[in-house]
């Protein structure tokens, strides 16, 4: 895959749609030294090209009652029956139906995937790991680490 080219302009750009997504063109071209219409046609062409995914509300999880994170670390079993689906491909397109988890990434080492799962409280919590995750017939162990305090968090990416 090759990436695409932009400049010191495309990049301020995406730090102010990153800072504000709704920020107007006219305010972002006061801000970069572009006309509305020149920002206009570089955030098309940066849509287009796949650097800019979507867009978003970024909503507080404790403002709509959601006020427990937690990080679970899953490893799933490694032997299966030849006729049964793998079951990375089987806990993958499960994991795409939990609501719970809010990402799920697939990592390196002893574990297999790692979740972040933000849930009302521990009873919701305890629901989904016994009701939902632990009953998934993929799923061979997890550890979990909750949320004490949120020190950092951003979705802006260094660019």
């Amino acid at each position: 895959m090759t990436l695409p080219e932009f400049d010191k302009l495309d990049r301020a750009i995406l730090g102010r749609l990153q800072a504000n997504g709704r920020e107007t063109y006219d305010v972002i071209g006061a801000a970069v030294g572009l006309s509305a219409s020149a920002v206009l046609r570089r955030v098309k062409r940066l849509e287009e090209v796949g650097v800019i995914d979507r867009y978003v509300a970024l909503v507080r999880p404790e403002a709509v009652g959601l006020g427990l994170t937690a990080y679970l670390n899953v490893r799933l079993e490694k032997l299966t029956e030849r006729h049964k689906r793998n079951p990375m491909d089987q806990f993958r397109a499960s994991v795409q139906t939990w609501p719970e988890v809010v990402e799920c990434a697939a990592l390196t080492g002893e574990m297999d995937y790692l979740l972040r799962v933000v849930v009302q409280d521990m009873a919701h919590y305890s629901r989904f790991i016994m009701d939902t995750l632990l009953k998934h017939p993929s799923v061979e162990d997890c550890k979990t680490s909750f949320v004490l305090d949120r020190v950092k968090g951003t979705t802006a990416l260094p660019v």
